[in-house]
């Protein structure tokens, strides 16, 4: 039997509205502090679950093309260590940016 690989996109602007109910329970939810909502419905996780856990496993950030001049010496050594130096060259930015958004 062949498989069929079956992919949705959910528009979330195409959402219908919320009817009166859900906005008064919305509205319930949020007046209350979190200690005081009910989660019996909703399933705890073990311990040794959240200790493996890692933020932003799943997030992709967006991509943008453009064109960026570097010195030629510097694009041979990113090219030398092998396929991948367009990631490799986001990723020094990117440890440089996050350096500098620690930094005051």
């Amino acid at each position: 039997m062949k498989k069929t690989l079956v992919r949705h996109t959910l528009a979330l602007s195409g959402l219908p509205p919320l009817t009166d109910e859900q906005k008064a329970e919305l509205e319930v939810l949020a007046s209350k502090p979190d200690d005081a909502i009910d989660r019996s419905d909703a399933p705890s996780l073990p311990e040794p679950v959240w200790n493996e856990a890692v933020r932003g496993r799943f997030y992709k950030p967006t991509k943008t093309s453009t064109t960026v001049r570097i010195d030629s010496d510097v694009l041979a050594w990113l090219r030398s260590q092998g396929k991948g130096y367009q990631s490799r060259i986001n990723a020094i930015l990117r440890r440089e940016m996050l350096a500098s958004l620690k930094d005051p």
